[in-house]
């Protein structure tokens, strides 16, 4: 399968991702006001401005609140999609940046309600796996087209049409959906040659594709449902996640946040609002939906903002 998904670990944990793998570094702080305007009002944390970049808390108490207000937000149905969007970008960053700290994990865990910590715990513990495959930030940005994801209702929809057809669980499709293109935020092929929003190569694309399309989310949906199928998921998710990406830290990472939603479906929201984060060595970008480049290019600090 696609070998973006092993560019694409940084982007899960919010670090960034890359053309190969790299490693996953701090998340870069940004100005005051932001941080503020993020974390604090009124005495307590609220979401960041749709559009705005959250920027995670420097200490344990400030990213316990940002987590316990993220997931206050996503375990509430009904709330406004910009809310949601915004709660689970800012879940990512605040998971991110303690996947970087493990030396706060007990202050948080304890400043946490008891219901989240171990959503936190599963989150932080999938991203340090993610983290673990990723060797040095790159001087360059990809060659990337970088979209707005499908509506949740749609993604969720195509999953479970292809449980339905093949028996593999809906949420180990989102969760390696989630891992290989953000949920089909990143349009670019691997430098395998691995293509579309669940990362095939044409070659295994030709046995599983059933004649779709590989850059269509629900063709693409179907195929992977249909590959894992093939490689046992229904029995054993783990060694069929290994036949998609041979790499422990990856089916490890994938089967954590697909045990999450299955646990609790709520999680799959907060996941389809984690966005684009490419690490470099100036530091963060946050690719956001627009970018778009033919070729790789040097990052420039106007990139950081």
């Amino acid at each position: 399968m696609r070998r973006l998904a092993a560019a694409l670990v940084a982007v899960v944990a919010l670090a960034g991702c890359s053309a190969e793998p790299g490693r996953a570094g701090d998340p870069q702080p940004g100005t005051a006001a932001a941080a503020a305007s993020s974390t604090t009002a009124a005495g307590g944390p609220v979401l960041p401005e749709p559009g705005q970049r959250p920027v995670a808390a420097q200490d344990p108490d400030g990213l316990a609140r940002q987590l316990a207000a993220a997931l206050d937000v996503l375990a509430r149905p009904g709330r406004p999609i910009e809310e949601v969007v915004s709660a689970g970008h800012l879940q990512q960053v605040a998971v991110t940046a303690l996947a970087s700290r493990p030396d706060w994990d007990a202050a948080v865990a304890e400043r946490l309600p008891p219901p989240q910590r171990l959503a936190v715990a599963t989150d932080v513990g999938a991203v340090r796996e993610l983290q673990a495959l990723v060797r040095q930030p790159r001087s360059t940005l990809p060659a990337w087209r970088i979209e707005r994801p499908p509506a949740a209702e749609d993604l969720r929809a195509w999953y479970a049409e292809a449980e339905a057809a093949t028996g593999v669980p809906w949420s180990l499709l989102a969760a390696v959906h989630l891992v290989e293109t953000r949920m089909s935020r990143i349009d670019g092929d691997s430098s395998a040659g691995a293509q579309g929003p669940m990362q095939f190569l044409p070659s295994t694309w030709s046995e599983y594709g059933a004649g779709g399309d590989i850059h269509d989310d629900r063709d693409a949906i179907l195929g992977a449902a249909r590959f894992l199928a093939a490689s046992g998921a229904r029995e054993d998710p783990y060694r069929a996640l290994l036949r998609y990406n041979p790499t422990a830290h990856y089916a490890l990472a994938v089967a954590a946040f697909a045990g999450r939603m299955a646990a609790d479906e709520r999680a799959f929201a907060g996941y389809h609002g984690w966005e684009v984060h490419y690490r470099t060595t100036l530091g963060d970008v946050w690719l956001r939906a627009g970018y778009e480049a033919d070729e790789e290019r040097p990052v420039a600090p106007d990139d950081l903002r």
